[in-house]
């Protein structure tokens, strides 16, 4: 059945989900439309939880960061009784950026512009010529920095939402809390943000890279000189490698694709390439998840690798090394990339090592994955200035099928029908 005679006297859906009849498609509308972006931040970025920093970049009393949140300045910090808050970086008074340092330690935030002062709960401290406003000028907290209406965390994981009526961030995150305990158990003292932020940008709608991230289907063809490269340098499956190659619908627009794959794992999975020390270290690690978490667990935690994003543009690759990695749009054709490295606290310097060597060659700026991925989904963009002629794009490989694959596309489908029921209900 054509489109045509599908939606006669109907306007087509951006989604085109007809599964029971082996169809799913999404209108490249949905990539350049301004009205699509508008709707976007309305109905996806100002009600959706949405990451913000993780603990240990803010570990001691008095640290901070400032950081950019779909076009929102915030000031994310710790006080001195070590509670974490985040505020908008918007003097109360003329507006101006409060903070214009990215990261550090302070005792207050003072304003350059007229020297108001506040303290790390936002409060206002010291405001020149206090003896000209009226005594209760600041009874409701007028001239405090105003606070992100929620913040909550999960392992370490801080989000923040606009919307003062969401659900909370477990009810949230749900079935998503699964895989995240799989990458925060690595370590009995907890995880670390490592080295600092790494920012990039590129043209192309940001959805595409929501998809890229859990795309088991491009890795070989895309990625191929990785590949290659791995296996020269003695990279394999290794003898107890657990037989886990699936994708997963975690709801909510959740998903997350894990599989094995020929890379060491600084965690617990040695290469030839590491020599008999790294086969020790990884052995001990292996045997301190065993001793901690079971066997199963501790081989699904060593063995296996999983990219799982989280609905709209939160995404962990707990691969050959860790990031996590948020990404907002600027247009409907343009976005903005931050990643980070995260490892283990105390880790052993030489995994250590190998866990930075093995983020910077594959997953940075300059390795062999970004670059690569840039440019693919840059393609794309170009070609959907043709969508007049050709108009739509197809996420039905493994549709209906009994066991997919993580070349199959479950977990895209995933990202489109949340989206779509955000979206396409508002359009409507």
């Amino acid at each position: 059945m054509g489109m045509e005679m599908a939606f006669a006297g109907q306007t087509p859906p951006l989604v085109d989900d007809r599964s029971a009849n082996g169809i799913f498609r999404v209108s490249r509308h949905a990539f350049v439309e301004q009205s699509v972006f508008e709707s976007e931040q309305r109905e996806i970025f100002n009600k959706c939880w949405l990451y913000l920093g993780h603990d240990s970049e803010v570990a001691a009393p008095g640290d901070f960061l400032t950081r950019s949140v779909v076009g929102r300045k915030i000031i994310f910090t710790r006080n001195k009784a070590g509670k974490v808050g985040a505020f908008f970086n918007t003097c109360p008074h003329r507006g101006a950026l409060v903070c214009r340092e990215k990261q550090g330690s302070a005792n207050l935030f003072r304003c350059f512009y007229h020297s108001w002062a506040f303290d790390l709960d936002g409060k206002l401290i010291n405001r020149p010529g206090h003896e000209s406003y009226a005594d209760d000028a600041n009874a409701n907290g007028e001239h405090n920095l105003v606070p992100v209406p929620r913040l909550e965390s999960y392992r370490g994981l801080y989000f923040l939402n606009f919307d003062r009526n969401a659900c909370d961030l477990a009810s949230y995150l749900g079935n998503s809390m699964e895989f995240i305990d799989l990458v925060m158990d690595q370590s009995a003292d907890g995880m670390e943000v490592i080295g600092g932020t790494q920012e990039y940008g590129f043209k192309a709608n940001w959805k595409l890279l929501a998809e890229n991230s859990a795309d088991g289907y491009h890795g070989q063809p895309t990625h191929a000189t990785y590949f290659d490269y791995v296996m020269s340098t003695n990279g394999n499956l290794g003898d107890n490698v657990v037989k886990i190659s699936k994708p997963h619908d975690l709801g909510q627009g959740h998903a997350v694709v894990e599989y094995g794959a020929p890379w060491g794992r600084p965690i617990a999975k040695a290469v030839p390439a590491w020599g008999e020390e790294g086969e020790r270290e990884a052995a001990a690690l292996r045997a301190d998840l065993t001793q901690r978490l079971g066997a199963e667990r501790a081989d699904r935690i060593a063995y296996t690798n999983r990219n799982m994003v989280i609905f709209p543009n939160f995404v962990i690759n707990d691969i050959m090394a860790i990031t996590l990695r948020t990404f907002e749009p600027v247009g409907p054709g343009q976005m903005r990339v931050n990643a980070w490295a995260l490892g283990p606290k105390g880790e052993a310097p030489k995994a250590r090592e190998r866990r930075l060597y093995n983020f910077l060659e594959f997953l940075g700026p300059g390795g062999f994955a970004t670059p690569d991925d840039c440019e693919a989904l840059a393609l794309c963009q170009e070609g959907y200035s043709n969508m007049a002629e050709a108009g739509w794009n197809d996420i039905s490989k493994g549709l209906n099928q009994e066991r997919p694959t993580i070349e199959d596309e479950v977990q895209m489908r995933a990202f489109w029908r949340e989206w779509s029921r955000r979206i396409e209900g508002e359009r409507a």
